[in-house]
């Protein structure tokens, strides 16, 4: 025989496509060609075989080997082809018997041994959708390919024992020793996927508005904005919102676990991430960091590895304005699509955005302003990156004041996350009865047309939301996201729709947007003012 076929999973984002890989064996001088639009990495791949192979006992035939990766019209990238591509060359050598229509994903050691591979969870989901459930993976990653339903997974530690499975002659076979490596802690997949070690809401002192802010940004999946001085408590509030949110539900913990199999490097993952994920960039983080991108094929960014969690932003303001703009077209599609020469990768990104900003460069413009040294044109150029269309997507804004003497000392009175994260889950219930026959899932989702239609709350419930429309300081999607505050709001308190009082605080959220546009103009701030409620 000397012809060899396997298959193989290319991967672009989380998209996986099948790959077939011939292996011809020619009467001509020795040579190994690969074909098929094979990156830098897969074509280093031609040495890792040869090794690997004759490290295993099975040397490759010495005539000239061409290996075609099929479609040859699309780019190949990474060292996951490297089993397939050997298995193939076996196979056409009749050394191994044909694997029929087995998928081969591993890298090859020059020992021998299998190495696991990024992206394996996304990879094998392909595969089993495309009707290929026999994979064979590394033996590393072969706990996280039994996550996918469906799928037959057979783990090996090295070549060698993926030769013997396909028949290879035991005595040729030279079985690499067993090097020790560091078992991954099932316990520690969390927290490589972004999630924080959950504190609690109990640690905050004072702060009623802003606690009751965080609650209705969890109960509905809304997005968030913090102003306020310096150590007024912002970052301990937005590093509670994760401890709030229940946990995923299956569909939700596979798309979360299959993204983070693309950026672990490697590292196995022994079960699906069903905490919702927790990514704060650095303010200097570039539009690659957060948004994604790359060389090639594009990676995900913060925006996506927080796919169904929480975008912390801390200093706001200080980001590039490029990165804040381009946040905007997931923020309203819950997916990025990013286009690149190599092809086009797309990636998941529904997540809750939550930004927290200094009303000033140097911090003190909150209250009086008195102290601040800020002069109107500092103030403007501070807020002025924070752009009018990416501030009209954030459903809740709010001013965080300093915390007095009092509030500090201490109050045991004040809820714990377990406390508030029960009602958040109540409320989540709630949302989910109300909104599946439109294929929602909370409030944050809901259409301006089911808002304004079957789920529209009484005439006399959005009058003073319908005054402020009519002043023209809404637009047509802060009304919307005016009303799916409140409905958050009414789940939260037991209404079966929202009445004035709802919209009233959901509303007075809304219009401390226009102190931000004051920032931005250089005005001087004005006192605090209690949240409005009709």
């Amino acid at each position: 025989m000397t012809l060899g076929r396997t298959y193989g999973v290319g991967l672009v984002g989380l998209d996986g496509r099948m790959v077939e890989i011939e292996a011809d064996i020619g009467q001509t001088l020795p040579a190994f060609v690969l074909l098929g639009l094979p990156d830098a990495s897969l074509n280093e791949a031609r040495d890792r075989v040869r090794s690997a192979a004759r490290n295993a006992g099975l040397p490759l035939s010495r005539r000239k080997i061409t290996v075609n990766l099929m479609p040859a019209d699309v780019p190949k990238r990474g060292s996951g082809f490297d089993l397939a591509i050997v298995t193939a060359a076996l196979a056409a050598s009749g050394d191994v018997r044909g694997s029929g229509r087995r998928v081969f994903i591993a890298e090859l050691a020059l020992d021998g041994r299998l190495r696991p591979v990024r992206g394996i969870l996304p990879a094998v989901m392909a595969a089993v959708q495309a009707g290929y459930p026999e994979i064979t993976v590394a033996a590393a990653n072969t706990a996280e390919a039994s996550l996918v339903s469906g799928a037959e997974v057979t783990g090996f530690e090295s070549l060698a024992e993926v030769a013997a499975f396909l028949g290879a002659d035991p005595g040729r076979l030279s079985f690499p020793p067993r090097v020790s490596e560091d078992t991954p802690n099932p316990d520690d997949d969390a927290g490589a996927a972004g999630v924080p070690p959950l504190r609690d809401m109990a640690d905050i002192a004072g702060q009623t508005e802003a606690r009751f802010a965080v609650e209705v940004a969890a109960a509905g999946a809304h997005h968030l904005l913090m102003t306020g001085p310096p150590g007024a408590g912002k970052t301990m509030l937005a590093e509670r919102l994760p401890g709030l949110l229940p946990d995923l539900p299956d569909s939700h913990a596979m798309e979360v676990t299959a993204i983070h199999s693309l950026v672990w490097g490697g590292r196995p993952c022994s079960q699906l991430l069903r905490r919702p994920p927790f990514e704060s960039p650095h303010h200097t983080a570039s539009s690659a960091a957060v948004i994604g991108g790359g060389a090639g094929i594009a990676r995900p960014g913060a925006a996506s590895r927080a796919h169904r969690g929480v975008l912390f932003l801390d200093e706001a303001p200080e980001y590039d304005r490029r990165v804040l703009d381009a946040l905007r077209q997931p923020l309203e599609s819950g997916k990025l699509e990013l286009h690149r020469a190599a092809g086009t990768a797309s990636y998941p990104a529904r997540f809750q955005l939550v930004l927290a900003a200094n009303p000033c460069p140097c911090g003190l413009a909150s209250g009086k302003g008195i102290d601040c040294t800020c002069t109107p044109q500092q103030r403007r150029r501070y807020f002025s990156r924070l752009s009018g269309p990416l501030l009209d997507r954030v459903d809740l804004q709010l001013t965080v004041q300093r915390v007095s003497l009092r509030e500090l000392a201490g109050d045991d009175s004040a809820e714990g996350s377990a406390v508030v994260a029960a009602r958040v889950a109540a409320a989540r219930d709630v949302q989910h009865d109300r909104l599946k026959g439109w294929g929602y899932e909370t409030n944050a989702e809901v259409s301006g047309n089911v808002l304004r239609g079957a789920l529209r709350p009484a005439p006399q419930a959005t009058a003073a939301l319908d005054r402020a429309m009519d002043r023209q300081t809404l637009t047509a999607r802060g009304y919307d996201r005016v009303l799916r505050v409140a409905w958050s709001v009414a789940d939260l308190a037991g209404h079966s729709s929202p009445d004035a009082d709802d919209v009233g605080q959901a509303l007075g959220f809304r219009q401390q947007e226009q102190r931000h546009e004051r920032a931005a103009a250089g005005a001087a701030p004005e006192p605090r003012r209690a949240v409005p409620v009709v």
